[in-house]
């Protein structure tokens, strides 16, 4: 089942050393030299790595800070090049109800589970995730509709092979446990078990292939199994789906056959409205 990326907050740091030209305890005023220094006078001897060491100290923290800071700032920036679309009349419209994938039923995630985006001019899309629910598609939709939950993916293909959609391939959905590959894949939740052969009937093979096929033509995605992924495949994951019942040499061929009907379903249709609204 689809897992929360990390989606940390922007942190911002900010240098903790003291101004370089503010006096230090037991320093010198200026135009007097310190004793010991061209005098006959000795001063007091200072053990190894005393107040030079000291500022030096201050200067590395101060660099230091600022290197944080300059980071920071660039990672900022980075992110910026992604919110270029928020200013106003360049986002997309959007209307309640309007699906991706022609004849799917439009049941909203919670916006908890989703980041709101402009794929694929922000962010280009590449992937798509195979998963397993691990349970029944009611018990999924209740997880994805749960602020709590933390995750959530972009379809869900049930057993008899209907499609819901609670998710936009416009935004970022939470379901593969890795921010860049959330940011670059859409998310098929499949009902069933990884460990029941039986969860996986003709009907959600077919519309799910049709399903991955109208995504692989939209965004000009490869149909190989370098793009095509199981949730399991994504770098640091611990999920296993869709396990080892789910028939890829079946699937592929499936999604090639829908890809060079004409056109596959909604391919060229863009975002329709759900059935019924």
């Amino acid at each position: 089942m689809s897992g929360a990326a990390q989606e940390a907050p922007e942190t911002r740091e900010s240098p903790d050393g003291e101004p370089p030209d503010r006096p230090t305890p037991g320093s010198v005023p200026p135009g007097r030299k310190a004793p010991g220094r061209d005098t006959g006078t000795p001063g007091p001897k200072k053990p190894a790595g005393g107040d030079a060491d000291r500022r030096v100290g201050r200067r590395t923290l101060l660099i230091g800070g600022l290197t944080a800071a300059a980071g920071t700032a660039v990672l900022a920036r980075g992110e910026l090049r992604h919110l270029w679309w928020r200013t106003p009349g360049v986002e997309k419209p959007r209307e309640e109800g309007v699906v991706d994938f022609r004849g799917a039923l439009w049941v909203a995630a919670s916006s908890a589970n989703w980041r709101r985006a402009d794929r694929p001019d922000d962010y280009t899309v590449d992937r798509v995730v195979i998963h397993v629910t691990q349970g029944s598609y009611r018990s999924a939709v209740k997880a994805f509709q749960d602020p709590g939950h933390g995750a959530a993916a972009h379809y869900i293909v049930r057993r008899d092979g209907r499609v819901t959609q609670m998710i936009r391939e416009l935004d970022v959905a939470f379901h593969a446990g890795n921010r860049g590959y959330n940011e670059r894949s859409v998310g098929i939740e499949h009902e069933g078990f990884v460990e029941h052969a039986s969860s996986f009937t003709d009907a959600m093979y077919r519309e799910s292939a049709r399903l991955t096929a109208v995504i692989c033509a939209r965004y000009g995605i490869p149909v190989d199994r370098e793009h095509i992924i199981g949730h399991v495949e994504v770098p640091g994951t611990d999920h296993t789906d869709p396990g080892r019942y789910w028939d890829w040499d079946r699937y592929l061929p499936l999604v090639r056959r829908a890809l060079t009907a004409a056109p596959p379903a909604g391919a060229s249709a863009g975002p329709t409205r759900t059935a019924g609204a």
